[in-house]
């Protein structure tokens, strides 16, 4: 991390509480040295805030309240981005549902930010192109070719 971004996830976080998310804690610098900021929880953080709708790449929670799965679903989808995201919960059913209803490249299941070498990571929409890991990590640096040769028929 460099000051630029100490500096737009600090301002992102301002932003934020201006447009209407309320800060629970952190937002500030933490310690005297290097660009590191206090975890920081914002809560009912509105869906067209800043922090809600950029990717922050910072140490920032932000809160939602939500009423139905479908909501959810819809809400997460409408955005430009679709790197990764996380769903939580005791239902496997609704595991299943909202991974496969969820356009991000990666959704992780009680857990997160799990990564191993045989699975593809990359996001969908705005949040990369390409795939990193697994094979089809590996596509981006072959080139596949079609040789086609007629044989004589005495060689047949």
């Amino acid at each position: 991390v460099n000051e630029m971004q100490f500096k737009k996830v600090l301002s992102m976080i301002q932003q934020g509480v201006k447009e209407g998310a309320k800060l629970q804690c952190g937002g500030k610098r933490w310690g005297n040295q290097g660009y590191f900021i206090e975890p920081t929880v914002l809560s009912d953080v509105p869906d067209d805030n800043i922090c809600a709708r950029e990717e922050i790449f910072g140490p920032v929670q932000t809160i939602i309240r939500f009423r139905t799965v479908e909501e959810v679903v819809e809400r997460a989808n409408d955005s430009v981005y679709g790197l990764a995201s996380a769903v939580l919960t005791h239902d496997l059913d609704i595991a299943l549902k909202m991974s496969q209803q969820l356009r991000a490249g990666s959704v992780w299941v009680n857990c997160y930010d799990i990564f191993a070498a045989q699975a593809p990571f990359g996001g969908f929409k705005q949040s990369g192109t390409g795939r990193e890991l697994g094979e089809y990590g590996l596509q981006q640096y072959s080139e596949v070719k079609t040789v086609t040769i007629r044989v004589s028929s005495k060689n047949s």
